[in-house]
């Protein structure tokens, strides 16, 4: 071949090594911040979240939702199943909802979601409604997601709860009183009943001050160390601490000390402890993107993840974590338990973990409904586009640095 011909077919490929370039700064450019992740978080909770949202804000949740139960369901009234889905869907949900709208199609989704979940606030609360989430109101399941729906206003009033007409928000209250009929167990519900009446007494009402109080005390009592607390008596060792007592502990507290009702110290203290656990929950994510599945519920899936994003909510997360690794794991984690077949047709959670041959994990108490707990894994959609979780570059979590021989830090038990 000639030189000349050499030089003609150089320029001929000249186009194509000049894609091949483009292509791979776009790749560079796309790895290099967590752009993508939050669009893949954002398209996940929408797919998750649309299905519920949509219906109830229409009346049409228990037309439309298709509820399967454990296969050792335990008899309760099957009416709890669709409270248990909205009141943990927008817990989840709720710091996201509360972002400002920015004409981004993210805002579009969230402007939308927004206005359905007060829609469905109303119609849950209406009585007359066919699809009132109250109807197994002497069930103590209730106790449990109303809760949930307790800690959603609570985190994101200005929303949630500010905006709602006089009628929603005093059948609100009068559902959250009535509750008090429910004893708690003497375990992690303990907090449930604290959640409610903390909420009461945010908005102006009288709580009842035992049912906070012997919450706080008793949780106290069952701290066993290391960022670790039993649930009851006795050390479960299972994921209720991410599920439910570190971050409905540290919001209790918060909002009671806000109050006068208690101490600093002891918030402070609640909170070093969520941070020590939110360093376990760190690295319990596999380089591959997995973690271990132990104890019951495990079927709520990622919520369990609950006290690590909300210290990235927080922007307290421990000092050798930082929350681009955070994001990195999740996202890597979601992205092999969110397959197609994790989701019925319709988008509908399945019961299980992953795909839909995993009906035998749930438990007595477990329906589709329940499911909707792993909606806490995004509390960090919370934080805006701009923070450095979402915008700071990929980086490598705990146990991918541990196993590809590259320096991570030790780790120590605390004795606080």
């Amino acid at each position: 071949m000639t030189k000349r011909n050499v030089r003609h077919k150089s320029l001929l490929l000249l186009p194509f090594f000049v894609f091949c370039i483009q292509i791979s700064t776009a790749k560079i450019n796309n790895t290099v911040t967590g752009n993508q992740d939050r669009a893949y978080w954002v398209s996940l909770l929408d797919k998750i979240a649309s299905p519920a949202l949509s219906n109830l804000s229409k009346n049409e949740l228990h037309k439309n939702m298709p509820v399967e139960y454990s296969p050792i369901w335990d008899g309760r009234d099957k009416e709890v199943a669709y409270l248990e889905c909205f009141g943990r869907l927008v817990a989840g949900i709720a710091p996201f909802l509360a972002l400002p709208p920015d004409g981004t199609p993210e805002s579009k989704i969230r402007e939308r979601l927004l206005v359905q979940t007060q829609q469905s606030i109303t119609q849950g609360f209406n009585p007359e409604s066919t699809d009132y989430l109250f109807k197994a109101s002497k069930t103590a399941q209730t106790l449990v997601d109303a809760a949930y729906i307790a800690q959603a206003l609570l985190a994101a009033p200005a929303v949630l709860w500010q905006p709602l007409d006089s009628v929603t928000k005093t059948r609100i209250i009068h559902e959250f009183v009535k509750i008090r009929q429910i004893k708690p167990f003497n375990s992690n519900w303990l907090l449930f009943a604290a959640m409610v009446e903390t909420f009461l007494l945010q908005v102006g009402e009288k709580p009842d001050e035992a049912r906070i109080d012997n919450a706080i005390d008793k949780i106290n009592e069952w701290y066993v160390g290391d960022g670790w607390y039993s649930d009851g008596p006795k050390f479960h060792f299972d994921y209720y601490n991410g599920y439910v007592i570190h971050p409905m502990l540290v919001e209790v507290l918060r909002v009671n000390l806000a109050h006068g009702r208690r101490s600093a110290k002891e918030y402070e203290l609640a909170y070093k402890r969520m941070q020590r656990y939110g360093a376990f929950q760190e690295r319990y994510i596999s380089p591959e993107g997995t973690y271990p599945v132990f104890g019951r519920s495990s079927t709520y899936r990622v919520g369990a993840f609950q006290p690590l994003v909300k210290l990235a909510l927080d922007h307290k997360l421990p000092e050798d974590i930082k929350p681009a690794q955070v994001r990195c794991a999740l996202t890597a984690v979601m992205k092999n338990m969110f397959i197609p077949s994790t989701f019925r047709p319709g988008n509908w959670l399945t019961l299980g973990l992953v795909g839909d041959k995993q009906e035998n994990l749930a438990d007595y108490y477990s329906n589709t409904g329940s499911m909707y707990l792993t909606s806490l894994v995004f509390l960090s959609l919370g934080l805006p586009a701009a923070d450095e979780f979402w915008s700071a570059p990929n980086a490598e979590w705990t146990q991918k640095k541990a196993w590809s021989g590259k320096k991570f830090s030790k780790d120590y038990a605390v004795d606080y």
